[in-house]
């Protein structure tokens, strides 16, 4: 679903006594908050068990909220059942931030709902060892969709807590080019507990504390000083960055859909994450795909349950590390270990194998087989949607292919986007348009090329068993191998002698061995 909103609104604060006693308007010039939450949803919606739920069951979730305005005092009445340690106040933003999650990302937030039910209650565990209230929880919702592989594109922030690099390692998470323990569930979370526990030390103020959380104490230290050494939330709202104004809003909006989702028709989807599963120590190299060959375990769900080993390897040599795996599992794997460690060494635990792959990451690359790249120079004017409808392909497509975060594009930068080859000739013809003509073109079909064309990925010989490729400006070796079926960066990489997939130039002649 395409989501672009741009709100000139009063906030208007001071529906609960005590939540914003001395200011009487809070004006939002422009609010893309909520462009964060459709983000988040989209890039959810692309993880493992999500996209295996959502093929094997289509939506059921046909009725809804659409047409039915509930009264401001329905949502007032709810809000103020909520435990919470602070005020729930209700007003037009909030609404806004509820409706993204209620109404227009209803069935990707039923993804959500689906890992709650995962999820929560090893957060409220967490929470409850370290004295924190467990209702923080639905920060998680709003930093990352319950999406340990989450990764802010723009700030480099990952994992379900979304935590910065410097950050992350100063409370004790790994973080190296094989191992990121951002994205490990359990481990990160301790991580944003201690880092809650830490924030609340300084500011004693558990809004503040959530403030500080989205946007850094430094950031909060400076609002507060221009404020007067204000401590109010309320008081320091200007001085905030703008993202973080919206932060208690999300916040207020992620508990209210959580607890009431039942009221908007909302279903959890069902994800067929194992209930039951333990966590062994390994203490030598092993590789998810050894794992998942030998013991035929869809090797999507072993990343899912493993996120934090980027190129899929467990380094146990270095130092032991844990392997989580469904319980029912978990015996054979024991009985199993030498021959999972013993089978296809020379592929899976090489020296190639330990390079940190991009097409690892959380934006998850869509089938670009067999489409033609085209590149777009962004304009004045331009924003990602306008593009992607231009284009007639899809806005999560559209940040996956360039590793956009939200919606931040600038003037100036070149998108790779990939298109029916039938018919390229329409969409190429749009980086020279002006804005008026290209908004000409949402809601048109594209028609088919004038005459024919092949539709190959790129210029490529077939001989025997393995098509030479020809190396284009703008290529990588990661880019080369999506356009291939059934060969991997590994098999490229030792098929012609590269030991740096970073150094393949232009016109360099690459084997690829076909589809058998």
């Amino acid at each position: 679903m395409r989501f672009r909103v741009l709100l000139i609104i009063f906030f208007i604060v001071g529906l609960k006594a005590n939540a914003a006693s001395d200011v009487d308007t809070i004006i939002i010039k422009s609010d893309n908050s909520s462009e964060r939450i459709a983000a988040d949803l989209d890039s959810l919606v692309n993880t493992w068990y999500v996209k295996i739920a959502i093929k094997n069951k289509p939506s059921d979730n046909p009725g809804d909220t659409i047409g039915f305005q509930i009264p401001d005092t329905v949502y007032e009445h709810r809000l103020s059942k909520i435990n919470s340690v602070i005020n729930l106040p209700f007003n037009n933003i909030i609404r806004n931030h509820i409706e993204v999650y209620t109404i227009r990302q209803r069935e990707k937030f039923c993804a959500v709902l689906g890992l709650k039910d995962y999820y929560f209650p090893m957060i409220e565990d967490v929470f409850d060892s370290y004295g924190l209230p467990a209702e923080f929880k639905y920060m998680a919702v709003i930093e990352s969709a319950l999406n340990p592989n989450a990764v802010n594109g723009r700030s480099g922030a990952a994992g379900m807590w979304q935590f910065m690099y410097s950050t992350g390692r100063l409370y004790g998470l790994t973080i190296n080019s094989v191992v990121d323990e951002r994205k490990d569930p359990v481990k990160a979370t301790h991580a944003a507990a201690r880092y809650i526990k830490d924030l609340y030390d300084i500011y004693k103020d558990w809004v503040l504390v959530i403030a500080a959380y989205d946007c850094g104490p430094g950031n909060v230290n400076k609002a507060i000083k221009r404020s007067g050494n204000n401590k109010d939330y309320w008081k320091i709202y200007y001085n905030l960055p703008r993202e973080t104004r919206g932060y208690i809003p999300q916040y207020i909006a992620a508990a209210y859909a959580v607890t009431y989702y039942q009221e908007h028709n909302l279903q959890p989807l069902p994800l067929n994450i194992p209930v039951a599963t333990d966590t062994i120590m390994v203490n030598k190299d092993i590789h998810l795909a050894q794992i998942s060959e030998v013991m035929n375990i869809p090797l999507g769900e072993l990343q899912a349950l493993n996120p934090q080993y980027r190129t899929g390897l467990v380094p146990g040599s270095s130092k032991p590390q844990s392997l989580t795996l469904p319980m029912n599992h978990l015996g054979d794997f024991i009985d199993l270990t030498d021959t999972i460690r013993h089978y296809k060494p020379d592929v899976y635990l090489n020296k190639v194998t330990r390079i940190a792959d991009p097409t690892r990451s959380t934006y998850i690359n869509t089938d670009i087989k067999g489409k033609t790249k085209l590149i777009y120079t962004v304009k004045d004017g331009d924003n990602i949607g306008f593009i992607a409808e231009w284009y007639k392909v899809g806005l999560s497509d559209l940040r996956n292919w360039n590793n956009i975060y939200r919606n931040n594009i600038r003037v100036g930068q070149k998108l790779v986007v990939y298109v029916d080859p039938s018919k390229s000739e329409y969409y190429s013809k749009i980086n020279t348009m002006d804005l008026s003509d290209k908004h000409s073109l949402i809601g048109k079909t594209a028609p088919t090329n004038s005459q024919p064309q092949a539709t190959t990925i790129g210029p490529g010989e077939i001989d025997g068993d393995y098509i030479t490729y020809t190396v284009r400006k703008g290529d990588s070796i990661w880019d080369i191998v999506k356009m291939f079926d059934n060969v991997t960066t590994t098999q490229v990489l030792s098929l012609n002698n590269i030991s740096d997939p970073s150094k393949i130039k232009v016109g360099q002649r690459l084997k690829i061995k076909k589809k058998s």
